[in-house]
């Protein structure tokens, strides 16, 4: 007999053992009732800041007020809006959750076990806010800033017991039938354990998708596609598929979160009858908090907030019928903003110009150049140039020579043992010029994984007075159905 784990509306069916899954089973039960909205939301954008807790938000805020010489909040657009919450994000098997289970809540409604995607504990297939969109007739996107495979983007269209199966994730993608996905690539087209497997880029095609790489390739396809996924460049994705690039590291050409907004409401509402329904993720922020990295954290959740602009743009022609939720599947790495002392020196961050992962890159790149024969000055340049080390930053002696002191063990010795991050494997003398930063920051961090911490909940528009109680992340996906009257 199945267990009932249905926190929200949605009933579970067997888990398909289909390769392209499938959505199988019913829709089920909304135990808030429905009540008639004198405008119901006919447009939705549901934003998550993976990682994002309430401190990444506020001390993105407090960086920018010292940045312009004063102590306090200098506000993100969202954070200005009518209604501010929080929300819990346990999950059913762990007080501190992980991207899967919580995406699956935020989707689904239903707490299920860390690192499933779309199933609930006894992996029976629960579907998502997204899908009963579509049944409803509206127009459907998933949006992301890292793979379109990856956890939060997968919980909205999979159904897979464990979050690593990407191959699976992906296929999963063509059977959901969404019109529109969009971010880095895919990280397993083909399964790297079945050679015969079969190329999920080529059943996209098949099941009527077009796709783009890159926003201009987006610009030139779109008006004649019925289907789209929206990628970055094949080059791009040469260097890195996982992600688009930090917002700190960004190149002239890299496709942005941003761009990503603005191309899935123009896809979206080409048939604005319908309405639509779109999820879009700003991915990084967890990234960089897994690295502890205040800096490009700050900057991720600011780059979240100018593609959350990109949305109230069209929620301001659209005021009576656009609902726009923001808020986060989890807190990474336990930020504290103060370490002890009572003053932030938030302002430093200013100086830092690349993110912990770019850093490194430049250490292994002269490594390869000067043939494991990196001088002190050589790696200390880098360290100039990426926090401001030595030219606006001044460092203690003690400072100084544990960067020193972990140059020779490093270079001069060559054991370059990397440090181990989530997604990253990071160069010694990188973390501890970050470790550094972070001190004289005045940002503490508990730890390199999630927390249990709340996360902050935004929205705005129609419907939106039904977030103000505090929320769980189960509940949210429930009131946004309220709001839409489905």
């Amino acid at each position: 007999m199945k267990t009932n784990y249905t926190s929200g509306f949605f009933r579970a069916s067997a888990l398909p053992t289909s390769p392209l899954g499938g959505l199988g089973g019913l829709l089920l039960l909304l135990l808030l009732p429905l009540s008639a909205w004198a405008q119901q939301a006919k447009y939705v954008f549901y934003f998550i800041g993976d990682g994002m807790g309430v401190n990444q938000v506020l001390g993105t805020e407090m960086m920018a007020a010292e940045v312009n010489g004063r102590i306090g909040v200098m506000p993100l657009g969202f954070t200005q809006w009518p209604v501010t919450s929080v929300a819990t994000t346990y999950s059913f098997t762990n007080g501190v959750t992980d991207s899967a289970a919580s995406g699956t809540a935020l989707a689904t409604s239903t707490k299920t076990f860390n690192g499933a995607i779309g199933v609930d504990p006894d992996t029976m297939a629960v579907h998502s806010i997204a899908v009963k969109a579509k049944e409803h007739g509206m127009r459907v996107g998933v949006a992301t800033s890292v793979s379109v495979d990856h956890a939060t983007p997968a919980s909205f269209y999979a159904h897979q017991p464990s979050r690593k199966m990407y191959h699976q994730i992906a296929l999963d993608m063509a059977a959901a039938g969404f019109d529109f996905y969009a971010g880095s690539d895919l990280l397993q087209p083909t399964d790297p354990k079945n050679t015969k497997s079969v190329n999920a880029y080529e059943v996209l095609r098949d099941s009527g998708y077009t796709i783009a790489r890159g926003y201009r390739d987006y610009q030139r396809k779109a008006k004649r596609a019925q289907k789209m996924v929206m990628l970055q460049t094949e080059e791009a994705s040469e260097r890195d598929r996982y992600s688009l690039p930090y917002a700190i590291d960004r190149k002239k050409g890299d496709m942005t979160l941003q761009e990503i907004t603005r191309a899935a409401i123009n896809f979206l509402s080409r048939d604005a009858d319908k309405g639509f329904f779109v999820m879009i993720e700003g991915g990084k922020i967890d990234w960089a908090c897994h690295n502890n990295d205040a800096a490009t954290a700050y900057r991720e959740v600011e780059d979240f907030d100018r593609a959350i602009s990109v949305a109230y743009e069209f929620y301001s022609q659209h005021p009576d019928e656009t609902l726009i939720v923001i808020t986060a599947d989890h807190e990474t790495g336990g930020m504290i903003l103060g370490n002890g002392r009572y003053k932030l020196n938030l302002e430093v961050l200013r100086h830092q110009q690349m993110s912990v992962e770019s850093v490194t890159a430049r250490l292994n790149d002269l490594r390869r150049t000067t043939n494991n024969k990196v001088s002190w000055e050589q790696a200390k340049q880098v360290l100039t140039d990426a926090f401001g080390f030595y030219s606006a930053i001044e460092l203690s002696e003690k400072q100084d020579a544990e960067l020193q002191r972990i140059y020779r063990e490093t270079f001069e010795n060559q054991q370059p043992k990397a440090v181990a991050r989530e997604y990253a494997q990071v160069e010694p003398l990188a973390d501890e010029a970050l470790s550094i930063m972070q001190r004289i920051a005045m940002v503490s961090w508990a730890s390199g994984s999630h927390s249990a911490s709340p996360v902050p909940v935004h929205a705005i528009g129609a419907g939106a007075e039904i977030f103000a109680p505090r929320n769980d992340n189960a509940d949210i996906p429930v009131r946004i159905m309220k709001a839409m009257g489905i």
